[in-house]
């Protein structure tokens, strides 16, 4: 029996040996496959790579933007990010001669050396020795990264690493800030052209993997894997930095010279490619620092603001600081629309040039009194004189001539109930009647450019359409892309999206409007030895009423284009709400154009074709004559229509005032100094605003300054100073020059008006 117990016993536990063995493998097996073959295998995989590794991203070298001459408007730099090792600092936390731990020491030197890193911040990272890793500050620059490692000589730090990465800079500043946009702390586009073609500028990071060991340090690098970056795609745009540096330049003056609320827009447009050379919005920011709002008036809303209500108007601020005013606001454009207007009727055939038509002031329509800006009445006009005059019944009439339905067929075949496709993010789209809407008193009000809304990129694409043979283009901002090695990749050209009316009538229209420089209330843009034509614009702004019902503000416009027989640039400003009494288009508008046209037409090889009394009383640049003897030099200057006073005894002349290529009107007087002890005399700058031309004229030569006429001719009579730089009480040397803005106030334009505002339909 016993024997028998004893085999019995030894099969149950050979039994219970295979059962037990045959349960491990199966749970081995089950274990396997699991981790092999399930999504929890993969997630346990995943999670022992996490540990095991640690993966660096290699940021790519964000390409570049250059202007249309290859200068570069953004590029990259090399930055750094400061990191830690909290378990490497752990592991030599040992306490140092003053009691610190290490800890403690990288606390106290990064949050020393680094801008808004505090102490706290620091050491809190430091002290969790169970992390491998731990950002402190992203994108220093090499002279804060070489005072950390001096640091960390010095006193013996630990666990401090550095990561390359790249920051954006703008070199020129705010320099076509709306356009450009900027990029966000991820270094990825956020505004502009930035944003629009950040698929292109990024490139592709690339990575390094890096094996870590049990307390999370890195080992060396025989476990290690890096995958390259792919740099991104350059570009190059239609900006021309010097036209935009005077467009800027005149819209600035501008925007300090007339008060300005709402902020100036300017577009400068190739008339026959639809390439934008320069486009700004002012006041604008600097895309270097772009979350800073320093808009003066912006700051007096805020001021006062605190907690949850000041952070919710900052961030207004903004993004109001970072929208593009020439693409994304629309606006009522006024009598600049007349162009169109004018092209419809002539094309259509309800109007020929030799129309006649009567003025007697105002026009009733479905007994609503729609005025004249002339409220006396312009009498019989031709209809070129109806532009010339801006006259709102004559282009009433062609609008009733027309009818809704063709009207609204030119509208739109204009460009002006879509987008117009541009390369910038933030397009918006215009507010205008419905056909079935348009009843006699939209018909009348929109002939003359009420009660509707277009945006500038619009505006300008459209009047580009009506004087450049009738194409209508699509303007764009990116001429080309770059690859890395600075390839063509791909570039953009001419795009007409259709046309719209026949050559025959757009030269008309361009040689009626040239008449509105020369003769009507454009002559503010009037450029000697160039034939410039346009179109002045003065709206209501009907959506911003006071408590009566009253309009209060205005957008004052101007479009001009040169040569007007032989169109290829444009020029538009739209002005926002200016502070002054006199807000006209004619008086405002027109000057800034003018100014811009005086820089941009000889720069752009423009030639001048002066007429005989033009070149009795055109401008002449000054000679350089620093080096030469003091009567050679007065010889060089007499020659050229200059006088000269010289100041010292020296024998060379070692400076001139004006300075060499300073444009100033013949007979103006250029001071030489020739040696350096003669302390250079100054003078306040006199205040000439709302001066006629002769008495400014007298005003800056008796103060023995020079003085630069823009805009209307003052040897006409009749003319008003409206601006002038520098300001007024500004003290400058003896000889320097002061610009002046004059207007005639007898062919100002005034503002469409109407007894009733009619208010603009969805």
């Amino acid at each position: 029996m016993a024997v028998m117990a004893s085999r019995s016993t030894k099969r149950w536990i050979i039994l219970v040996g295979l059962a037990i063995t045959l349960a491990g493998v199966v749970g081995v097996s089950w274990q396997l496959y699991k981790l092999t073959m399930t999504e929890y295998g993969q997630d346990m995989r995943n999670g022992a790579i996490t540990q095991q590794l640690r993966t660096t991203q290699i940021p790519a070298q964000r390409g570049n933007i250059y202007d249309r001459n290859g200068n570069i408007l953004a590029q990259s730099a090399t930055v750094w990010n400061v990191t830690i090792s909290p378990s490497q600092i752990a592991e030599a936390a040992s306490t140092s001669e003053n009691g610190s731990n290490m800890a403690q020491l990288v606390a106290t030197h990064l949050s020393n050396i680094l801008e808004d890193v505090s102490y706290e911040e620091v050491y809190e990272k430091a002290s969790d020795k169970d992390k491998g890793f731990a950002y402190i500050k992203k994108k220093i620059t090499r002279p804060v990264m070489e005072e950390i490692l001096e640091a960390e000589e010095e006193y013996g730090l630990v666990g401090i690493y550095f990561e390359e990465d790249t920051k954006r800079y703008y070199p020129y500043g705010n320099f076509a800030a709306t356009v450009l946009g900027f990029c966000n702390d991820e270094n990825q586009g956020a505004y502009g052209i930035e944003s629009y073609y950040n698929s292109l500028l990024a490139g592709t990071p690339g990575k390094v993997l890096t094996a870590q060991n049990a307390v999370g340090n890195n080992m060396d690098y025989s476990y290690q894997e890096q995958f390259e970056a792919q740099d991104g795609k350059s570009l190059v745009l239609t900006i021309d930095e010097v036209v935009q540096h005077y467009l800027e330049k005149a819209m600035e003056t501008a925007l300090i010279a007339h008060g300005v609320h709402n902020r100036i827009a300017g577009i400068v447009m190739d008339v026959n490619t639809g390439e934008v050379l320069a486009m700004s919005t002012k006041g604008d920011f600097d895309p270097n620092n772009p979350w800073e709002v320093t808009d003066s008036e912006a700051l007096e809303r805020l001021a006062g603001l605190t907690g949850e209500a000041y952070e919710e108007q900052y961030a207004a601020e903004q993004f109001a600081q970072w929208r593009n005013k020439a693409i994304s606001d629309p606006y009522e454009p006024g009598s600049v629309f007349k162009l169109v207007t004018l092209s419809a009727a002539l094309e259509s055939g309800n109007a020929s040039p030799t129309d006649t038509f009567y003025c007697n002031g105002f026009l009733e329509v479905a007994n609503r009194t729609i005025h004249c800006w002339k409220t006396a009445g312009h009498g019989q006009e031709t209809l070129n004189e109806i532009l010339i005059n801006s006259c709102n019944p004559g282009f009433m009439t062609l609008g009733a001539r027309m009818g809704a339905e063709t009207f609204y067929k030119y509208f739109e075949a204009f460009g002006l109930t879509e987008p117009t496709g541009i390369d910038i993010p933030g397009e918006a789209t215009s507010i205008y009647h419905a056909l079935e809407d348009i009843g006699v008193v939209e018909l009348a009000s929109s002939s003359f450019g009420q009660t509707f809304k277009v945006t500038p990129i619009q505006m300008i694409t459209a009047a580009c359409a009506a004087i450049n043979g009738g194409y209508l283009l699509k303007p764009y901002v990116v001429k080309e892309v770059l690859d890395a090695d600075g390839n063509v990749v791909s570039a953009n050209s001419r795009t007409v999206r259709r046309q719209v009316i026949s050559e025959e009538t757009s030269k008309m229209v361009a040689e009626m409007a040239e008449k509105v420089v020369s003769e009507g209330s454009g002559n503010g843009a009037y450029v000697a030895g160039y034939r410039v034509g346009g179109k002045t614009g003065t709206s209501q702004k009907l959506d911003k009423l006071d408590e009566n019902g009253q309009v209060t503000d205005h957008v004052l416009s101007f479009f001009g284009y040169a040569p007007a027989d032989d169109p290829q640039v444009a020029v538009l400003i739209l002005i926002d709400e200016p502070e002054l009494k006199t807000a006209y288009g004619s008086v405002i508008a027109a000057p800034v154009v003018g100014a811009i046209m005086t820089d941009i037409l000889p720069y752009l090889n423009v030639e001048p074709k002066y007429t005989e009394e033009e070149l009795e009383k055109r401008e002449i640049y000054v000679n350089d004559v620093v080096g030469q003897k003091p009567h050679e030099g007065q010889s060089i200057l007499a020659n050229a229509g200059l006088s000269s006073m010289l100041m010292g005894n020296g024998g060379e002349i070692i400076k001139q005032v004006p300075s060499a290529g300073s444009a100033v009107p013949k007979g103006s007087t250029v001071i030489l100094y020739t040696d350096e002890t003669t302390q250079a005399p100054t003078v306040e700058v006199p205040d000439v605003v709302n001066m006629s031309g002769v008495l400014a004229n007298k005003t800056i030569t008796s103060n023995r300054l020079n003085l630069r006429i823009v805009g209307a001719d003052i040897s006409e009579g009749g003319t008003v100073a409206i601006s002038q730089t520098p300001a007024p009480g500004e003290v400058v040397e003896i000889g320097s020059v002061v610009t002046v803005e004059f207007i005639n106030p007898e062919v100002v334009e005034e503002i469409s008006d109407s007894d009733t505002p009619v208010v603009p339909g969805d």
